[in-house]
């Protein structure tokens, strides 16, 4: 057996070691770097869920409303955080089809940024603010914004005092609107609440139209944006985008996303004009995602937090600080099942500036829009209206508060002309009123309905 003996190695130097063990160290520094940002700012998947999932490790950097996302897959699993506890914490996922799997790392990305500008008119965006309509993403504008404005202090806002034409003669006439006001239109399912928006829309009193159309079937969306708002109605209009197969979470932002749109505008001084369709599918989007979280119901299934956002919200709309411009806000409150004491509508009503209330029964008479007079209020029309104007507005009040009264005495035959005058007038003049007061989305705004009602009556009466 033949033995070799050991062999010496040969030396090395140190100019051949050093860049390997300086690549080596900053491999190490890497993962360690990685490692520490891990800890500090990222999390793994420990439960996932229908409508939320939760992450262990964020606890410490996490805050209320901070957006996350899945590692090294762009979009996937991005939500919004919303419980805290010691351990984890609760993500409300903006895509509600996300694959994601227990383990996975997720990192916080801090608040949602938004940067709205003028190029964002005419364009279509979801609730994050990316474009919907297939073309590119919008210019950033020169701020982003990672938080809602304030709402501007009760003592530095402008007084409401500038009213304008809708061009709906029924509004301008029993409730008419100023700059600055928050409007609500209460009505059923299939009453003719967006129809009555998009005719509201397109008023020509307003800069910039932000239009956020929330739960709303997919459908539809086209057809309001193309052709009940038009090109020429959309070239001044953003339009924010949730239709009802979308997560609970985008459902909930998109409101906060056209209203720091709205307020971007309101800040340059445009008198600005909010449509949102509706505020209720948004309290049922608050719903959803309060009860995933854990918080109790408290009012027909509705947690405490619902009646809560929605002030919050709608405060943020009115008149701006002075030398600002204005947010008029005209929101669609869906009654379920025809209930105007639903918990949601009751809660809206007290927070708005008027009301306008869109009856059944006057929509299966052919009449449209359905707006109810008698049950249409606005507080601020004691600011629009001339003394002549009020007077002649109370006194059409009456009389339609008459006819309707006495409709069943007359279907029963029991009325005779001549016994009381007063009825005897709302009998001859409320059908032409009634008559007067239809228009369509396709009829030209009125410039003067005061007016066009006169004309009417004055057409109707019989020659004396």
């Amino acid at each position: 057996m033949t033995t070799h003996p050991p062999q010496t190695p040969a030396p090395v130097s140190s100019a051949s070691v050093m860049p390997a063990l300086e690549a080596l160290g900053h491999a190490y520094g890497r993962i360690a770097l990685d490692e520490r940002f891990l800890l500090n700012h990222g999390g793994r998947i420990s439960e996932v869920q229908p409508t939320h999932y939760s992450v262990r490790g964020l606890s410490g950097s996490a805050r209320l409303g901070d957006m996350v996302s899945c590692k090294g897959k762009p979009g996937m699993g991005a939500g919004e955080i919303v419980r805290i506890m010691e351990d984890s914490v609760l993500v409300a996922p903006f895509d509600q089809g996300g694959k994601i799997g227990l383990g996975e790392a997720v990192f916080n990305r801090g608040p949602v940024s938004l940067a709205p500008g003028p190029q964002w008119r005419g364009r279509v965006v979801d609730a994050l603010g990316r474009p919907a309509d297939g073309k590119p993403a919008p210019m950033p504008g020169p701020l982003a914004t990672t938080a809602p404005s304030t709402t501007p202090p009760a003592m530095q806002r402008q007084r409401v005092s500038a009213p304008f034409m809708t061009g709906v003669r029924v509004i301008d006439i029993f409730t008419p609107l100023c700059h600055g006001q928050r409007l609500g239109v209460f009505a059923g399912s299939g009453v003719g609440k967006s129809t009555l928006l998009s005719m509201l829309a397109n008023a020509r009193a307003f800069d910039t139209v932000v239009i956020a159309l929330v739960g709303e079937r997919g459908r539809e969306v086209r057809e309001f944006l193309e052709d009940t708002i038009g090109p020429e109605g959309m070239a001044k209009s953003v339009a924010v985008v949730a239709t009802s197969d979308e997560s609970a979470m985008m459902r909930r932002r998109a409101p906060d996303t056209a209203m720091r749109i709205a307020e971007y505008f309101r800040d340059r001084g445009d008198k600005v004009l909010l449509i949102l369709d509706s505020i209720t599918r948004l309290a049922h989007a608050l719903r959803e995602v309060a009860i995933g979280a854990g918080e109790p119901p408290v009012a027909r299934g509705y947690p405490a937090s619902v009646f809560t956002e929605l002030p919050r919200l709608l405060e943020r709309a009115g008149p701006g600080e002075e030398g600002r411009g204005s947010i008029t806000a005209i929101l669609s409150v869906l009654v379920d099942g025809d209930d105007h004491n639903d918990p949601v509508a009751d809660a809206v009503r007290g927070i708005l500036d008027g009301h306008v209330v869109l009856d059944r029964s006057i929509a299966e008479q052919g009449r449209y829009p359905p707006v109810n007079p008698l049950a249409s209020i606005s507080r601020l029309a004691e600011r629009a209206w001339s003394p002549d104007q009020k007077r002649l507005v109370l006194r059409l009040r009456a009389m339609l508060s008459r006819f309707e009264d006495t409709r069943d005495i007359r279907l029963l035959g029991a009325y005779q002309a001549g016994v009381d005058p007063d009825l005897d007038q709302a009998v001859r003049q409320v059908p032409l009123i009634y008559d007067a007061l239809k228009q369509s989305p396709g009829d030209p705004p009125s410039s003067d309905p005061f007016a066009d009602l006169a004309m009417k009556l004055r057409a109707g009466e019989p020659a004396s």
